[in-house]
């Protein structure tokens, strides 16, 4: 893990109060990048995955909690509240466990609670930009958190040697380079070992094509919420890599 401990803490308790800020006066909002979802309905998804991971971290689970224990959905009026509680109970489970701790995930490559802290700082900022968008608000990420994202991302989010797609999915055949411009890191993807998977390393291919902006920006790129100028891509280069993606 890139991120210390206590960072990646620091970011989800963050992006956990600005979603809750952002949505308290405007869950009737349509969320743009969650088709026929309310704001309303984004703080109740973000609800069940907070529980979700806080529960599994809490008691140390092999396997994914029993789904009779998952709580009831909050009328409106009370989903803020209820989100908050949730997300102050997640930051305390994570806090009070070792990182190395064994648990369930759903990568393979990675069953612990250092997987469940680092990408619980990627839903929170993600949906936080969500819900900040529906309500015509911005803000920007810590660089440093965000990079580290775009390197989960790259190793959890993508067909890869570790965790190959299934159904199998087109190779990207070919390489592209992911430019973040307010940390000076470059990350070059490649095909993996095997058919259609992948695999990054840090550094840049000067004679790839090229996705360029901040490491925010090519989060949420990857997350497919904002366009970036891709034109020295290949389309066809472009749509394999997004179809390697498990995460749109």
């Amino acid at each position: 893990m890139t991120l210390a401990k206590d960072a990646c803490l620091a970011a989800i308790a963050e992006h956990s109060a600005g979603f809750a800020a952002a949505s308290r006066d405007n869950l009737a909002a349509p969320v743009e990048h969650c088709p026929g979802w309310s704001v309303a309905d984004l703080v109740w998804h973000l609800t069940e995955v907070q529980w979700f991971w806080g529960t599994i971290v809490e008691q140390r689970l092999a396997a994914p909690p029993d789904e009779s224990l998952r709580p009831a959905r909050r009328p409106d009026g009370e989903l803020v509240a209820a989100f908050e509680q949730g997300a102050e109970r997640l930051v305390r489970a994570l806090a009070a466990a070792d990182p190395a701790d064994p648990v369930w995930t759903w990568a393979p490559a990675q069953a612990d609670v250092g997987f469940v802290l680092r990408h619980q700082v990627q839903e929170a900022a993600v949906h936080h930009w969500d819900a900040a968008h529906a309500a015509g608000c911005s803000f920007t990420v810590d660089p440093a958190v965000a990079a580290d994202a775009v390197e989960e991302f790259l190793t959890f989010s993508v067909s890869s040697d570790a965790d190959p797609a299934e159904p199998g999915r087109p190779a990207l055949d070919g390489t592209l380079v992911l430019r973040a411009t307010d940390v000076g890191t470059a990350w070059t993807v490649t095909d993996g070992a095997a058919p259609g998977t992948t695999r990054w390393e840090r550094g840049s291919d000067d004679g790839a094509p090229a996705v360029t902006g901040t490491a925010w920006d090519l989060l949420l790129w990857l997350y497919d919420r904002v366009a970036l100028d891709t034109g020295t891509l290949p389309g066809d280069l472009l749509d394999r890599f997004r179809g390697l993606c498990f995460t749109d």
